[in-house]
C-alpha cells in the first residue's frame, strides 16, 4: 500500500509540474551526454596513443657521401641495438617509388622530384616508443647520418588536439551538470511547496521521514533515468549519423569506435543521473522541509 502511494505521488508530481520536469530531464539529457562524450573522447584517445605508439618508426637519414663501411657499421649497431625491435633498409629507389604511391593523386608533386634526389635510410621501430631521445642521442651525430627524424612529433601534435576537445566536453558537461543541479533542486523545492500542507499532516500523524522525502526522490530519480535513455540515444545516433555517416573518412585514420564501447556508457550515464538526482533532491528536502 505504501509502495502504491508512493508511485502515485511520483507521477502526480511529475505531471504537476510538466514544464519543469521537462526541462529537468533536457538539462539531464544534454549534461549526460556530454559527460558520454567526453568519456568516449577520452577511451578513444587512450586506445589511438596505445595503438599507434606501437606502430611508430624513428627514421635514420643517411647522408649522400655514406660509404658502404659507414652504413654496415651503422646497421649493425642498429640490429644489436636493445633498444631496437625492426630495423628496415630503404635505398634512394625505394624511397622514390614509396613517393610516387604516396603522391600518386598530385602529379605536379611527382615530376618535380627526380630519382635519387630522396635520400636512404634506416625506418627502426623501437623496442619502447618512450624511448625515443635515448635512440636520438645515441645515433645522432655518427658518421654517415644526416637526420633523425620521429613520427611521434606528429602523433603528439594529434593527441594534443583531441585532448583539448576532450577537456572542453568534460568543462562543457560540468557546467551542464551545475544546471542540472540547480534545476533539479529548484524543481523539488517547488513539488515540496506545493505539498506543504500535505507534508505537515503527515509529520503530524508520525509519517516517517523517508516516506515522506520518497515521492519528491523519486521523481528526480526518474528524470535522471529519462535523461540518461535519451543520452544514450544521443549518442548512438551521433555514431550512426556523424562517425558512420558524414566524418567516416575521417574516422577511418583513427581507432574505430565499437558499439560496445558506446552501450556500456549507457548504465554509466543512468548510474551518474540517478544519483546526482537522488543526493541533490535529498539534500534540498533536507534544507527546506527540515524533516
Amino acid at each position: 500500500m505504501r509502495l502504491k502511494y508512493v508511485m502515485s505521488e511520483v507521477m502526480v508530481g511529475l505531471w504537476r509540474n510538466v514544464t519543469m520536469t521537462v526541462a529537468m530531464i533536457i538539462t539531464m539529457a544534454v549534461s549526460l551526454t556530454m559527460l558520454g562524450a567526453s568519456g568516449l573522447i577520452y577511451t578513444q584517445v587512450k586506445d589511438m596513443k596505445a595503438y599507434y605508439y606501437d606502430k611508430i618508426e624513428v627514421a635514420i637519414f643517411l647522408k649522400p657521401e655514406i660509404t658502404d663501411e659507414q652504413r654496415s657499421t651503422l646497421e649493425g649497431a642498429l640490429k644489436s641495438d636493445p633498444m631496437v625491435r625492426e630495423v628496415i633498409y630503404e635505398s634512394k629507389e625505394k624511397a622514390f617509388t614509396k613517393f610516387q604511391e604516396m603522391f600518386a593523386d598530385v602529379p605536379a608533386v611527382v615530376d618535380a622530384v627526380k630519382p635519387g634526389q630522396l635520400p636512404e635510410s634506416f625506418r627502426v621501430g623501437l623496442a619502447n616508443p618512450e624511448q625515443y631521445q635515448q635512440v636520438r642521442e645515441a645515433y645522432v651525430g655518427k658518421e654517415g647520418v644526416d637526420q633523425i627524424i620521429d613520427q611521434r612529433n606528429l602523433l603528439e601534435k594529434i593527441f594534443n588536439i583531441l585532448g583539448s576537445v576532450q577537456t572542453m566536453a568534460l568543462v562543457a558537461a560540468s557546467v551542464m551538470a551545475i544546471a542540472a543541479l540547480l534545476l533539479v533542486g529548484n524543481t523539488i523545492q517547488v513539488a515540496a511547496y506545493s505539498k506543504r500542507r500535505e507534508v505537515a499532516v503527515m509529520k503530524l500523524v508520525g509519517a516517517s521521514n523517508w516516506f515522506i522525502q520518497a515521492p519528491f526522490v523519486l521523481e528526480a530519480v526518474v528524470a535522471g533515468l529519462l535523461g540518461a535513455i535519451i543520452g544514450g540515444g544521443l549518442l548512438a545516433l551521433g555514431k550512426v549519423l556523424l562517425l558512420d555517416g558524414s566524418l567516416q573518412e575521417l574516422t577511418d585514420l583513427l581507432t574505430p569506435l565499437s558499439w560496445g564501447k558506446v552501450l556500456i556508457m549507457l548504465p554509466l550515464m543512468a548510474l551518474a543521473g540517478t544519483l546526482v538526482s537522488s543526493v541533490t533532491a535529498w539534500v534540498t528536502l533536507r534544507f527546506y522541509l527540515r524533516v
